[in-house]
């Protein structure tokens, strides 16, 4: 989507707070199923180039956090242009998606994230996903097709973590249905809101590699906000 106007406010606690509560109540990611697994997806149109950067940068710091939990691998998966919808292979380290996200460019589009949404249920009918992050600005397509494709992820146990830049209401009334319908959290940033999102980011590949327990012990290492879900994840 193309144009923005100003930069929104940052966070506040209250959002992140809620996010938090929303990751320990996910459904629990069962021990012993090996490499935790999560879809990386983002929103590659042009309104989106302004921080692709950052996001690039972001990622590695998931990777660093779930290698002592037996490792993490990530797919990504982004759209833009004209239809254009792609994934990458699944990948084990930091390196490997790093060069997938320096290789692509932002193009101006219309939304795609019915796609993403689909791609997901395939992903995790063949093979267990423990989360899906989804970074983007903007919505424009029907809301009542993304609940009902939402609705199907929530019956298949994969969460989605809608991170939403900026504070355009209809996406944020759409993200919020996706989170709500399929078992995960929502919660809105902004350009200064780096670090945030980078524990937040974090928190939620601890979940997916390891799941309650081991965000549990993450929140006691790290400090920030992750502590504050100490109080409620649930054994």
């Amino acid at each position: 989507m193309a144009g923005k106007s100003k930069l929104p406010a940052q966070s506040s606690s209250a959002d992140v707070a809620a996010f938090l509560q929303k990751v320990s109540q996910a459904p629990a990611v069962r021990a012993g199923e090996g490499r935790g697994r999560l879809i990386f997806a983002m929103d590659a149109t042009a309104s989106r180039e302004p921080t692709w950067d950052t996001a690039c940068h972001i990622q590695g710091q998931m990777f660093q956090e779930t290698s002592v939990l037996g490792g993490l691998e990530v797919q990504l998966v982004y759209y833009r242009g004209f239809g254009e919808c792609r994934a990458s292979p699944w990948v084990a380290n930091t390196g490997d998606l790093l060069r997938f996200m320096t290789g692509v460019s932002c193009f101006a589009g219309h939304t795609q994230i019915g796609k993403v949404l689909k791609r997901a249920i395939k992903e995790t009918k063949e093979k267990r996903v423990g989360a899906l992050v989804f970074v983007g600005d903007a919505i424009e397509e029907d809301i009542d097709n993304l609940g009902h494709l939402a609705g199907e992820l929530g019956l298949l146990g994969l969460p989605c973590f809608m991170f939403h830049e900026g504070r355009d209401p209809v996406a944020a009334k759409a993200f919020k249905q996706i989170a709500r319908l399929s078992g995960g959290a929502y919660c809105p940033f902004d350009a200064s809101s780096a670090k945030q999102l980078r524990e937040l980011l974090s928190a939620v590949a601890v979940y997916a590699a390891g799941g309650r327990p081991a965000l549990a012990d993450y929140s006691k290492r790290t400090g920030g906000l992750v502590p504050q879900l100490t109080h409620q994840v649930k054994a």
